[in-house]
Order: structure tokens, then C-alpha cells, then sequence
């Protein structure tokens, strides 16, 4: 698909920029309102879309290293939005949950994203849903794609 043209393909990538600018800029700024870095941020939300997540595998989520998962995990417990609990099953994994300190930060964070929905009607909300949901999921295999051929 690279480098192909379609009707409106030239809007649509243009509004895809548009919406991870915005995106990136909100992700600043609520960095800045909860008092988080950046990467703190983005933990809590891998955090809220995908549960609880090994640290390893949060880490991997983030492009970090295993001793940088490790230092953005103590950061996490340090504020208070995040905690390691034994794996169930495994004695040597640990896993990471959020608190109700995190999962108050990610419910704040939320009202700010469904607020960006206001222009829609109930009834398309769904559709609405399902488009993102699709575009996210190719834009993240074309990404992982891309590393993997560099």
C-alpha cells in the first residue's frame, strides 16, 4: 500500500496526523496536570486497556529495557498508581495492577478522551468505535511491520 493513492486516502492520512498530534499533546498535558512523566502516563494507560500486565511485558509495550521497565515501575509504586503482585501461577513473574490512586488518574484521563466524542450521537458512537479500533490495531502491525524490516 505504500506510496498508493486513492480518492480522500490523502485527507484520511492527514486526519490520522491530526489526531496523534492531538494525541501526543494531551498525553503532555495530562503528564503535567496528574504531576506523571510522560512514560508514567502512557504505563497507566497500557494499564487500562490491556489489565494487568507482567512488568516485562509492560516494559516490552513501551519500547523500554528490562532495567528501564524495572525503574518505571518503582516510579509507579512511588506515586501511587501502580503495584507489583506476585503472578498467581509463575513464583518468578511479578505482575503490575493499578491502585485506585491509578485507576482514578486513568478515570480522569477518560472523562477528557469521552469528552472529545460530544460532536457524535449515541448512535454512531459504535461505528465510531469499531473505525478507531480497526485503524489502531493496522497502524500498530504496520508499525511493528516497519521495525521489523530496519
Amino acid at each position: 500500500m505504500t506510496g498508493e493513492r486513492s480518492p480522500g486516502l490523502d485527507d484520511a492520512v492527514r486526519g490520522l496526523r491530526a489526531v496523534i498530534l492531538a494525541g501526543e499533546n494531551y498525553r503532555q498535558v495530562i503528564a503535567q496536570v496528574t504531576g506523571l512523566g510522560v512514560t508514567e502516563t502512557q504505563a497507566l494507560s497500557y494499564l487500562a486497556v490491556h489489565g494487568d500486565r507482567g512488568q516485562n511485558d509492560l516494559g516490552s509495550d513501551l519500547g523500554l529495557t528490562s532495567g528501564a521497565s524495572t525503574a518505571l515501575v518503582d516510579r509507579l509504586e512511588r506515586q501511587g498508581v501502580a503495584e507489583r503482585y506476585p503472578h498467581p501461577s509463575d513464583r518468578r513473574r511479578v505482575l503490575v495492577r493499578l491502585t485506585d490512586h491509578g485507576e482514578a488518574v486513568n478515570g480522569r484521563s477518560r472523562d477528557w478522551l469521552a469528552a472529545s466524542f460530544q460532536s457524535f450521537s449515541g448512535e454512531e458512537l459504535p461505528q465510531l468505535a469499531a473505525a478507531l479500533q480497526q485503524i489502531a490495531a493496522d497502524l500498530r502491525r504496520t508499525s511493528e511491520d516497519a521495525a521489523s524490516r530496519s
